[in-house]
């Protein structure tokens, strides 16, 4: 087996593909704020998108209660992210069209967590 060939069982997720493509997206977009909001707003939108991964890797190798409150996290994390994008859009840093795309991934990944903390005994 090379190297790049193993994957994690958080790795098969649906879920966490969308939201490793969401996060990518947000860096991808918070490197161009202004400096005056680069370390406010960027760095929180970025640790929020960041956070929702982080949490549905980490939680996968928990068990019951502990997996639930990690799914919990990521999905908090992912709310988190809605205020951050509409701010974004008042400050001029990013479009209203680019807002809908944003918002409604965001909407998808909050959905996929609900269902997947439901399914957690």
């Amino acid at each position: 087996m090379k190297y790049g060939d193993y994957k994690f069982d958080f790795e098969k997720l649906e879920v966490y593909q969308r939201a490793l493509d969401f996060t990518n997206q947000i860096f991808n977009l918070t490197i161009g704020f202004r400096r005056e909001i680069q370390y406010s707003l960027g760095d929180q939108f970025r640790r929020a998108a960041l956070s929702v991964c982080n949490n549905i890797a980490e939680g996968s190798r928990k068990e019951g209660k502990s997996k639930k409150q990690f799914y919990n996290f990521a999905f908090d994390s992912a709310r988190e992210c809605i205020p951050m994008i509409s701010l974004s859009v008042k400050q001029k840093q990013i479009e209203e069209t680019q807002e809908q795309v944003l918002r409604d991934e965001c909407i998808q990944i909050c959905n996929m967590l609900y269902k997947l903390r439901q399914s957690v005994i």
